[in-house]
């Protein structure tokens, strides 16, 4: 891609740093390139503004923009936004005097695809930024094209079923979901990876953790997410099935506890776990039981107050086993009950507390498929108890 001529927009004040920018490019194996330079933002807005004419005879394509966040007219990050409301297909390298890994965390989650310390820049890194930056804007575009995509596919199928209306509102829940909840891991994948690359030999040992974790955290929590869209889907397709093996219960409700036991740890929460009832050996999905069982227990150490105790019941009957599981936190509000299992509905009062809304929906779709019952008895600030019955398949 770069082997072609590339037009490159720089908004910086100072002309000895555009000089100096124009020769690095010069001395590039970028051999094509044209450098147009203006001193303001108010000047670069203007430009990029022409270009929306269409029949402009001053129409220029930008293949990217070169920003130093210290202009006369605008200052720091308050540069980016007016600029991708202008050109918002145009991708955006910031450049700063400071080498400051927060701010270019916060610039590329406002929109930049790259972050270039002045006095770093040489020939290699500016050609493999201007590359990066092409690139990801790219990327981006695809993701935009894949969710209009998503959205004109729900659409027909909202056509096709007529009286099912909830699909209208899972439609643009799940469109808005991922243009947030999975755009922004991915920037921050694309970011971390950068500085990895790039600075590789400047950054402590610290901080390459710490970058390596924010890439599991956000590929992790794209795939938890991925997972719970698909399993909606099987359902609501008809496709969601038991496959029942042989299954001890209690193992797999210790197993459970012990998979808990970090998010416990850091609320020094207390879990109870308790068995009645005759053991029975039955045929279970263990996968669906999962589903159940990690959604209920993790809203329950999630809204539950520090250092406060979850019972968990194991209660085994002659044709039926039942889940108790009971909190002391936040309780849900009257007006939230009757909407608990619908796709992405959040209770008034979960606050900034993470979550996509999907898990009592899961839940809900996981427990009819095995033809079983759930009851949720909640009161706001005082805690809540689920209760969930499912038929034995016995041996």
């Amino acid at each position: 891609m770069l082997g072609n001529s590339i037009t490159i927009l720089l908004i910086e004040d100072s002309l000895a740093e555009a000089r100096f920018l124009e020769e690095v490019l010069k001395l590039s194996n970028l051999k094509q390139f044209s450098l147009i330079h203006v001193q303001r933002l108010a000047i670069a807005l203007e430009k990029l503004g022409k270009n929306q004419g269409l029949h402009s005879s001053h129409h220029i394509s930008y293949d990217v923009i070169l920003l130093d966040l210290s202009l006369p007219d605008s200052q720091g990050l308050a540069s980016l936004a007016p600029l991708h409301e202008m050109a918002p297909n145009v991708p955006v390298v910031v450049l700063t005097n400071n080498n400051d890994d927060e701010l270019a965390i916060e610039a590329v989650r406002q929109g930049a695809q790259d972050y270039l310390v002045k006095r770093q820049v040489n020939p290699q890194v500016l050609v493999r930024s201007l590359y990066y930056a092409i690139e990801r804007k790219q990327m981006a575009k695809t993701l935009l094209k894949l969710n209009q995509t998503l959205e004109n596919s729900v659409k027909e199928k909202t056509a096709e079923l007529v009286q099912a209306q909830e699909l209208n509102q899972l439609k643009s829940e799940f469109v808005s979901m991922l243009s947030h909840d999975i755009r922004n891991p991915l920037n921050t994948i694309l970011l971390s990876t950068g500085l990895l690359q790039n600075h590789d030999q400047k950054l402590s040992y610290e901080k390459k953790l710490r970058y390596f974790q924010q890439i599991r955290t956000a590929i992790k929590g794209m795939a938890q997410l991925l997972d719970e869209v698909l399993l909606i889907g099987r359902s609501d397709a008809g496709k969601l099935q038991l496959y029942p093996q042989p299954l001890n219960l209690q193992i797999l409700c210790n197993k459970l506890l012990t998979e808990t036991q970090l998010k416990t740890q850091e609320k020094e929460i207390e879990i109870i776990f308790t068995t009645e009832g005759k053991i029975i050996e039955a045929l279970w999905d263990e996968s669906l039981l999962r589903h159940i069982l990690e959604n209920l227990l993790g809203n329950a150490i999630k809204y539950s107050n520090f250092q406060s105790q979850i019972d968990f019941k194991l209660i085994f009957q002659d044709t039926s086993v039942i889940f108790s599981i009971t909190d002391t936190g936040i309780g849900i509000p009257q007006e939230d009950k009757e909407n608990l299992f619908q796709p992405f509905h959040r209770a008034g009062n979960v606050g900034i507390t993470p979550g996509t809304g999907l898990g009592l929906a899961i839940v809900k779709k996981c427990i009819d498929t095995y033809q079983g019952q759930i009851h949720i008895d909640s009161e706001e600030g005082k805690g809540t108890t689920a209760i969930v019955i499912l038929p034995i398949s016995k041996l």
